[in-house]
């Protein structure tokens, strides 16, 4: 979908659909819809008076127009309260209007109202999210599927667009390496294997300047000493890959620092020997979310050249059983030389990134962020869990997250969650069970992050919906959770001051 910015009247606007915030109540209309309605003579004043304009979020009313506009139709969107608006409220928006105008195919124009109480830049940037992410279709896999009509053009409109373009043209680059890690997470188990997925990452490699992508193999896997990671996948037939991205710019901000992104990429969990039930398995091939959202996240940091370097660490591989599969009561060396009992063998994604984290420090990163379908999404579908080391690593991840879309809680990461991981045979095991089953993992992850800022984002609930959320994600399947996070904080990081 191609995004323009385009300044003046919104009468004057061409496009197949004009879209526009709808704000409570929505028989007194301001702004924007007042703007467009002087025009049409009244006519959306006369609909809201009758009860067919709605400010509901996530609403929308189509009027076709015959004169007054250069659009021929009106997607009228519903907002909620004034007080209560923020950038979700504008994706969701125009996620609805986005739907209704895919139906004739073309264009839609999203007009910026300058009335509401959010800038022009932000509001631009939550209607490109809105409309790219909101008309996604998971179902490419239909053989009787038609090719149906998309929306190949989004006019982001209106006055007062000074430096919107620059935010909106981001929005839109991130918001395409978004819905390719969606395809990623959607693609089934049997066609996104590990190999699959390290042949997908060296092809975007192969797109975007300064990015270089290593897929390694199992015995260059064990060669390294991943030893951890290398149990966890013996008991598939399919072999593991190491993804191993760069991002060199040509001119970092920053020679101090070295983002490392580390991602699990369990591409099927069946729980290994300790074997899921039935109903938790079919959807485990979105347990490779994380790795999905660190290889698209680097796209993203590589189209937009931004200057910082960058490194990707994922661990692609099954957790299946077989007869070379690790067993609860093992004890395995981890690259680091810690030794891990097994407890529980569907607690592989944390073994797995034990060698990632440990392997990404060893490579230089200077500051770490994971992303991980870890513990099943204690905070629901809407909140990754963040758990850091460094008030201001947790503060710069939060501040990402927020702007971006890709919403995290802080959770506290108390030493004390250590002794949950106590054991009598090794140096600790892999899981605990109970109620501090999200903590513990998080504990067990900060033994391998090494000295130095970490973070790690549980994005268990956030990474793929079983049903709609009600917004502008309301598609089942995979979301591209963590994707605009990472390129957002790429940007912060770019623009920050050495130290």
């Amino acid at each position: 979908m191609r995004v323009e910015v385009v300044g003046g009247p919104p009468e004057a606007i061409e496009a197949d659909v004009l879209g526009v915030g709808v704000v409570e109540p929505a028989t007194e209309p301001g702004g924007a819809v007042a703007a467009i309605d002087r025009p049409l003579g009244g006519r959306l004043a006369d609909l809201a008076r009758e009860g067919e304009l709605s400010a509901t979020g996530g609403s929308v009313l189509l009027l076709h127009v015959e004169r007054g506009l250069a659009a021929s139709r009106v997607a009228a969107a519903g907002l909620g309260a004034a007080e209560r608006l923020d950038a979700d409220a504008i994706r969701t928006a125009a996620a609805a209007a986005a739907r209704t105008a895919a139906r004739f195919g073309g264009s839609l124009a999203w007009v910026v109202d300058e009335a509401l109480p959010l800038p022009a830049a932000e509001q631009a940037r939550a209607a490109v999210d809105g409309a790219s992410l909101g008309t996604y279709d998971p179902g490419r896999w239909k053989s009787g599927r038609s090719a149906g009509k998309d929306l190949r053009r989004l006019v982001i409109a209106g006055g007062g667009l000074d430096g919107v373009a620059e935010v909106a043209t981001r929005a839109g680059v991130v918001a395409r390496w978004t819905t390719r890690a969606r395809d990623l997470v959607n693609a089934p188990a049997n066609e996104m294997t590990p190999a699959a997925l390290g042949e997908r990452a060296e092809e975007i490699a192969r797109e975007v300047p300064a990015l270089t992508v290593e897929a390694l193999g199992p015995d260059e896997i064990e060669r390294l000493g991943l030893t951890a990671f290398a149990a966890v996948a013996r008991g598939s037939d399919e072999p593991a890959r190491l993804l191993v991205a760069r991002y060199d710019p040509p001119a970092a901000a920053r020679d101090d620092l070295l983002l490392g992104l580390v991602g699990k990429a369990i591409t099927f969990d069946s729980g290994g020997l300790s074997l899921k039930t039935p109903e938790r398995m079919t959807w485990m091939k979105v347990d490779m979310a994380g790795g999905a959202a660190v290889v698209c996240g680097l796209g993203a940091i590589a189209e937009l050249g931004l200057p910082v370097r960058a490194l990707g660490v994922v661990a692609a591989c099954e957790n299946m059983p077989g007869p070379r599969s690790y067993r609860p009561g093992d004890i395995i060396r981890t690259f680091t030389g810690t030794t891990v009992e097994v407890t529980n063998t569907d607690a592989e994604g944390r073994i797995v990134l034990a060698d990632a984290l440990a392997h990404a420090r060893s490579l230089g990163a200077t500051h770490l962020v994971d992303l991980a379908t870890l513990t099943g999404g204690a905070l629901g579908d809407v909140y990754a869990g963040l758990f850091a080391r460094g008030d201001d690593w947790r503060d710069e991840l939060l501040a990402a997250a927020e702007a971006s879309g890709d919403h995290a809680w802080p959770w506290p990461l108390h030493r004390r969650f250590r002794r949950l991981l106590d054991s009598d045979v090794a140096d600790l095991k892999n899981s605990a069970s109970g109620r501090a089953a999200t903590a513990a993992a998080a504990a067990f992850l900060s033994e391998f992050a090494g000295d130095g800022p970490w973070a790690h984002v549980d994005i268990g609930g956030t990474a793929f919906l079983e049903r709609s959320r009600g917004d502008y994600l309301s598609q089942r399947g995979g979301t591209g959770a963590g994707v605009r996070l990472v390129a957002e904080l790429g940007r912060r990081l770019a623009s920050a001051p050495p130290g």
